[in-house]
């Protein structure tokens, strides 16, 4: 991989070009990390609304109607629905794992296999997340596990 770096003062905005002879998975993974650097999602703790890096976020999370996005010490409430943040995220690493929650692929520390094709997921904090079948086999396949 050849890296360049071009700096012109004259230009506002940065610009990051891609040229490579076909897309993998490593050029997949460079792309949702660049995409991850620009979201923030709005969070609200105690009367008060928090900005947070999307790439902080390990997981969101439905109760009770409310949504939830975990990060490594604090949980903050969204008023987005868990849909709306699907659609926010899908180019950023994470991914549906079942019909309450979004994983981040990045804060997954280990898998295990369950009983029905289901997919124990290991946080980096160390909570533990289940990942339903309709979902496991995507996330596998974008692993590369089998």
């Amino acid at each position: 991989m050849k890296i360049t770096v071009h700096t012109d003062t004259d230009e506002k905005e940065t610009h990051i070009h891609v040229t490579c002879p076909e897309m993998t998975p490593e050029i997949e993974r460079i792309l949702s990390m660049l995409h991850m650097l620009n979201k923030q999602l709005a969070g609200y703790k105690a009367g008060e609304m928090y900005l947070i890096e999307a790439v902080d976020v390990l997981y969101i999370d439905t109760a009770d109607k409310k949504t939830f996005l975990y990060t490594k010490s604090e949980v903050y409430e969204t008023d987005l629905k868990l849909y709306e943040l699907e659609e926010q995220l899908e180019d950023a690493d994470f991914f549906r794992a079942n019909k309450s929650c979004i994983i981040n692929f990045r804060h997954i520390a280990s898998l295990k296999s369950e009983l029905n094709r289901r997919l124990l997921v290991t946080m980096t904090n160390g909570e533990k997340l289940i990942v339903s079948r309709q979902y496991a086999e995507y996330m596998k396949e974008k692993l590369g596990v089998r």
